[in-house]
């Protein structure tokens, strides 16, 4: 009988290498949200969507797998309620409440605390599981932002998928592409030393 090898460091997100406090905690979850805000700047327009493609769920999804379950819903909590604020740091610089793309911004807050709970359980550590979370967690961002889309811009359903889901497969699938890289590749260079 075989056994699979445990990760080195489970129960570990890649944020708990660094020593513990709470200026550490508190930089983490400022940094993530500011990534976010930066990341959502790269945009891309899709003819015929509100919606732009962006890096700002693939920053999102970071924070939440190298940052953990809570400390990932915090930061987008904050990216999240300082852009409702008037900061102009969702996609293309808008802010405020009234944007038809905002509830892919709520989606992100659930995604986060998903795949932060999973990168607990060693999700980020292989590139066939961080390949799956990835998904998982951009399937929970439009589960949330094409219904809104719908009702934001008063689209059918149909409507919205076709302006809010369809556009951005290929992008998810390379944003996964790269996670299924880097997180594993970090994890490896941790456990050597």
């Amino acid at each position: 009988m075989s056994t699979a090898a445990l990760p080195t460091r489970s129960g570990q997100v890649l944020a708990d290498l660094i020593p513990s406090s709470r200026v550490r905690d508190v930089a983490l979850v400022a940094g993530g949200a500011v990534l976010t805000g930066i990341a959502a700047q790269i945009a891309v327009p899709v003819p015929g969507s509100p919606v732009p493609v962006t890096g700002q769920t693939f920053a999102a999804l970071l924070v939440g797998t190298s940052l953990g379950a809570g400390r990932g819903l915090l930061s987008l909590a904050l990216y999240a309620l300082v852009g409702m604020a008037g900061v102009p740091w969702f996609a293309e610089g808008s802010s405020g409440v009234g944007a038809p793309s905002l509830g892919y911004v709520f989606g992100m807050l659930l995604a986060v605390t998903v795949v932060g709970a999973l990168a607990r359980r060693g999700a980020d550590r292989s590139v066939l599981r961080t390949a799956g979370t990835m998904l998982l967690g951009e399937a929970i961002i439009y589960a949330v932002g094409v219904p809104y889309l719908a009702l934001a811009a008063d689209m059918s359903l149909t409507a919205a998928i076709a302006a809010g889901l369809t556009p951005f497969l290929i992008g998810d699938a390379l944003k996964a592409a790269l996670a299924m890289g880097v997180l594993p590749t970090v994890w490896k260079l941790v456990d050597k030393k």
